[in-house]
């Protein structure tokens, strides 16, 4: 089995801290994004959105970091807590992570991600933006009264939502206001030492490309506007 990752990518980052800690062999392929290997046809023939990560189980290709994320679960490790079979904890789970992909990391990543790779500003929209999926998420976080995102016990809901709160540290966006987050955050750093040591290197790489941004004007991106090289 082949996992196709970007190394500072945060869907990348969260499958990765997965297969740590569903404990699966996997051979991790690097997508060099910056010289744009994900636009050629050959990873155009296993992710037709060339989009990173992809999944290669023997010949199966499964993009998008959510279906890799319940599918590495349910065929190899079915009975693991991290994807809980129970109709109603499964659905709390699939829940936090779509609210992840459609909503939270959505606007985090206009606001953190988008401005250091590609000519999209941070401005007082995106940061309003960021607030709003921070106010959700601390709703959550409250209504639920649970240890992590959705349950006492660490699931693959909290994978990509720390991913996603990790991208707010990389470029120092405070967000102490939400003492929900703040604790859930540093109890999952501290309760998971190892999952985080993954998450912490892709951060220090976003920390570096936040203060000099990569020079990306080669790259012909069918969707995001290329900042032009000075």
């Amino acid at each position: 089995m082949k996992l196709y990752v970007v190394s500072d990518g945060p869907p990348s980052l969260a499958v990765r801290m997965a297969i740590k800690a569903l404990n699966i062999p996997c051979e991790e392929v690097n997508v060099d994004y910056i010289a744009s290997e994900h636009m050629s046809d050959d990873y155009e023939k296993m992710n037709p959105q060339k989009e990173i990560p992809v999944l290669d189980d023997n010949g199966f290709y499964l993009s998008e970091s959510i279906a890799i994320l319940q599918y590495l679960c349910d065929k190899y490790r079915p009975e693991s807590a991290l994807y809980p079979n129970d109709p109603v904890k499964r659905a709390i789970v699939n829940q936090r992570l779509c609210f992840n992909m459609g909503f939270y990391y959505n606007y985090i990543s206009q606001y953190t991600m988008a401005p250091i790779f590609f000519d999209y500003p941070r401005n007082e929209h995106g940061q309003k933006k960021v607030y709003i999926a921070l106010k959700a998420f601390e709703t959550y976080l409250q209504r639920n009264e649970t240890k992590y995102v959705a349950a006492n016990e660490l699931t693959i809901a909290d994978l990509p939502l720390v991913t996603s709160t990790m991208c707010l540290e990389a470029i120092n966006f405070r967000f102490d206001d939400y003492p929900l987050i703040v604790k859930w955050y540093a109890n999952f750093k501290a309760e998971n030492p190892k999952l985080w040591e993954i998450c912490a290197a892709g951060m220090k790489e976003i920390e570096e490309f936040n203060k000099n941004p990569p020079d990306l004007s080669h790259m012909n991106h069918p969707i995001h506007p290329i900042r032009k090289n000075k």
